[in-house]
């Protein structure tokens, strides 16, 4: 399942590809086909993330390419990809585009194949008639098609038209997102202090916080000391803040670098004393690029279990914590 810094870069890619023009909806599998109708031929007038849920904001018809429209006055396409979704985009060469975004073909660990940082002075080249893509592949449940780029949608969890009363609605169940400038951490600290279910647990559920899942869930634990079984209520405040501020600089590098890394520069190079991570187990986008942290120097804990921990050399262990693989050190998160 994608974090909740990828479906921001998502979010941000529907913004640059069709951002303020009108788009072609369709469903090409069918299951969507009323949803489809009521967004066919408006304006993208808005595209949101709140934690792992993308919304797009379509205009009234008759309005204008570009012209500002209220988000109380847009119709919205709510999207969650859940752990089989993902988006594919395809372009005429006119603009930059991700090839896609969510679940990988294969699923393997928790990856995406991100948007690019494209430099400003990439040249753009002008195609000669309009954009034709190719025919939909698989089961697409939405295609939006622009005049220089298309998107398909497939194996989503959630897909459907809301008012933006019902946007809110869904808004206002979920915790604060970390990447998003309006969070409020003291929701975050206030819930965590309501329960006595583990923070390990807690760090998962949307209603808490917003946009983590299990990459940053057991990175950021580990870089706070935090044991994933202690109690919410047992968890210091000043903790909980540091364990927030932390998120907020990881994901947001998450979502400008479209890759997550949480090692810091001092602890890469150590901790291979009882191997290497498999890298069937995990990718990056920029995976070979020699530029960037490897995967293999990425993380602490996630996906290293049985590997010696960067910082005291215990092995990393992990157990099962409602359903999902929870990695940790036994040492450092005493």
């Amino acid at each position: 399942m994608p974090e909740g810094h990828t479906v921001h870069r998502l979010a941000r890619t529907f913004d640059e590809l069709f951002g303020g023009a009108p788009v072609a909806v369709t469903s090409p599998q069918g299951r969507f086909a009323a949803g489809a109708a009521r967004l066919d031929g408006r304006v993208l007038a808005h595209a949101q993330a709140f934690g792992k849920q993308m919304f797009l904001g379509f205009a009234p018809r008759g309005a204008a390419p570009g012209e500002h429209v209220a988000e109380g006055d847009a119709d919205w396409l709510r999207v969650h990809l859940g752990l089989y979704g993902s988006w594919t985009f395809a372009g005429d060469g006119s603009v930059a585009v991700a090839h896609a975004i969510g679940a990988p073909r294969r699923r393997v660990g928790e990856t995406e194949t991100a948007l690019p940082d494209v430099p400003d002075d990439v040249a753009h080249v002008e195609s000669d008639g309009p954009f034709e893509p190719a025919p939909p592949r698989g089961q697409v449940r939405v295609r939006i098609l622009g005049e220089h780029a298309v998107a398909d949608l497939t194996g989503p969890t959630a897909c459907e038209v809301v008012t933006d009363a019902e946007r809110r609605a869904v808004v206002a169940k979920l915790g604060p997102d970390p990447i998003r400038d309006d969070a409020d951490p003291q929701r975050f600290v206030d819930r965590v202090h309501r329960s006595r279910t583990a923070i390990g647990l807690q760090l998962m559920n949307q209603d808490v916080i917003a946009g983590v899942g299990n990459i940053y869930r057991a990175e950021a634990l580990f870089r706070a000391g935090l044991d994933p079984s202690l109690p919410g209520t047992a968890v210091p405040t000043d903790t909980l803040r540091a364990l927030w501020d932390d998120l907020v600089v990881l994901m947001r590098d998450g979502v400008r670098t479209g890759r997550i890394v949480t090692t810091r520069p001092e602890h890469r190079g150590r901790g291979h004393e009882l191997g290497h991570m498999d890298p069937r187990r995990v990718r990056q986008n920029t995976d070979g690029d020699p530029s960037v942290v490897s995967r293999d120097e990425s993380f602490y804990v996630y996906h290293r279990d049985g590997l010696a921990c960067r910082v005291c050399g215990t092995p990393v262990q992990v157990r099962d914590a409602a359903g999902r693989n929870l990695f940790w050190c036994p040492t450092c998160q005493s």
